[in-house]
């Protein structure tokens, strides 16, 4: 196929197109440039930039998004290739109802690479109409990196590439109130908002900037703590993309797929409301000045629960989450871990109607048929996942019952397991399931490398730099966990 998805290709079949497709006004390709976007990932695009162009159909925030690409990998071509534009399909169930829609999306106005265009970057600090940052660079992009300087070219981490760019707009700007930015990270990582602008503080005392500046980055700023949830999964299988180039007329290699449920809580004020007004144009943006309730719902009963069963079930020969939640005895542990342990020891007062409401919601998200959630996907970064949010789950139900969660047992001795790699190949490491080789897409692959060449679970689980806790204190954890091993 050769009709390639940019501006001409729409320009010249808007008639044809209209049919099948939520397609954008031509005169939003004029609009200004208000977001600069730390990541090029589906789930930033299936979300945040779905309520931005939803909002610009609406002609409500009027603004569009500049991409920072920070690695190698990823789409920087095919996004300049396209204009910037992408084909979101949504499909699932909503109030019992089916709901299929697609939907053009045009908020993204260019992308940068920060390894060729830092300098362009930087540039975009002196546009006045730039206003918001928002980011997603996985769990273990907001890290302090020592020695890394605002002068490189670009700085190696996430938190001083974006101290550069604040530096650049107060130094532009001479400092005013007006010029400070809401900063929206959208981390998997609790109060990512807080974290991130202490870090950015910190590196900006390591890197000796001026007094001044640091105090224009405190009062003027605001760095807002936030919660996304939506299943978006990796590249949609490619029978539909097929499907759906022929049924469009035209090639697109950024398609997304995602639910219908979405949901972005960001905790802010009246200021932080009248910055992020495209959070009128959908329910779905929830701008509260307490978000914990919705963090700790999805956080535990989704994303905790998605961590301690793909593992099992990859081990056991599934590869979506649908097909497990198809199989009878898969879907009962699943119910059961969730409903039956992790609702029970959430680290957060929430009544019982509300946690089993969302529980069961969450199930029907597991269901969905239009989605390929893969399981090898949940499994990225898996340890920092489970630290993150499963262990305050599981010291929590010790709080409360003072014995080991059967299912969460079963999950974590699964999880080990699938730790244990078989082979290391140019840095990669693989374990072995049904006779075929599986990434581990995890930075303590190394560890449980060489931990698994002489098991000691002991070992394993009083590890603090792993859970931040010495799990062997968990009385008749340890012996859970062996148990399913």
């Amino acid at each position: 196929m050769n009709n390639q998805l940019n501006k001409t290709h729409l320009a010249s079949n808007l008639v044809n197109l209209s049919k099948h497709l939520n397609l954008p006004n031509e005169s939003v390709f004029n609009l200004p440039e208000k977001v600069l976007q730390f990541g090029t990932g589906v789930l930033l695009r299936g979300l945040c930039d779905y309520f931005i162009d939803k909002a610009n159909k609406q002609g409500i925030f009027n603004g569009r998004i500049i991409v920072v690409k920070s690695t190698d990998k990823g789409d920087a071509d095919a996004f300049n290739e396209q204009d910037g534009l992408f084909t979101h399909a949504v499909k699932g169930i909503e109030n019992g109802q089916a709901i299929e829609q697609y939907i053009l999306n045009a908020s993204i106005s260019r992308t940068l690479s920060a390894r060729s265009q830092w300098h362009e970057i930087l540039h975009c600090a002196k546009n006045p109409e730039m206003q918001i940052v928002i980011s997603n660079t996985t769990e273990v992009g907001i890290a302090l990196l020592e020695n890394d300087k605002i002068t490189n070219n670009p700085p190696a981490s996430f938190p001083v590439k974006l101290l550069a760019f604040l530096y650049e707009r107060w130094k532009e700007f001479k400092g005013s109130a007006s010029s400070g930015m809401v900063i929206v990270p959208t981390e998997l990582v609790v109060g990512n908002g807080d974290l991130l602008r202490d870090i950015v503080l910190k590196q900006a005392h390591n890197n000796n900037l001026e007094p001044e500046f640091i105090d224009w980055l405190k009062k003027h700023n605001n760095f807002c703590n936030s919660l996304v949830d939506r299943i978006v999964p990796g590249q949609p299988e490619k029978e539909m993309v097929d499907e759906l180039q022929k049924k469009f007329g035209y090639e697109d290699n950024l398609m997304v797929l995602s639910e219908v449920y979405r949901l972005w809580a960001i905790q802010g004020d009246e200021h932080v409301r009248k910055v992020l007004s495209f959070a009128q144009a959908d329910s779905g943006v929830i701008i509260e000045r307490d978000i914990e309730i919705y963090r700790e719902l999805k956080l535990r009963m989704l994303n905790g629960t998605h961590t301690l069963q793909c593992g099992m079930s990859y081990l056991l020969g599934f590869r979506t989450v649908k097909d497990v939640m198809a199989n009878g005895y898969l879907s009962r542990i699943v119910t059961n871990l969730m409903l039956g342990e992790m609702s029970l020891a959430i680290p957060y007062k929430i009544d019982a109607k509300t946690r089993d409401r969302f529980g069961r919601m969450v199930l029907d998200r597991f269901r969905n048929p239009f989605l390929n959630h893969k399981l090898l996907d949940i499994t990225v970064q898996y340890t920092t996942k489970m630290k993150m949010r499963n262990i305050p789950v599981l010291l929590q139900y010790y709080r409360e019952f003072g014995k080991p969660p059967e299912l969460f047992a079963m999950g974590f001795a699964a999880y080990l397991q699938f730790m244990k790699s078989e082979k290391e190949v140019n840095g990669t490491y693989y374990g072995e399931s049904n006779g075929s080789y599986y990434p581990i897409n995890c930075n303590f692959a190394p560890y449980f490398y060489e931990a698994w060449q002489d098991f000691d679970l002991e070992k394993v689980l009083a590890n603090r730099s792993l859970w931040g806790e010495d799990l062997t204190q968990l009385e008749g954890f340890a012996d859970a966990v062996r148990k399913y091993l």
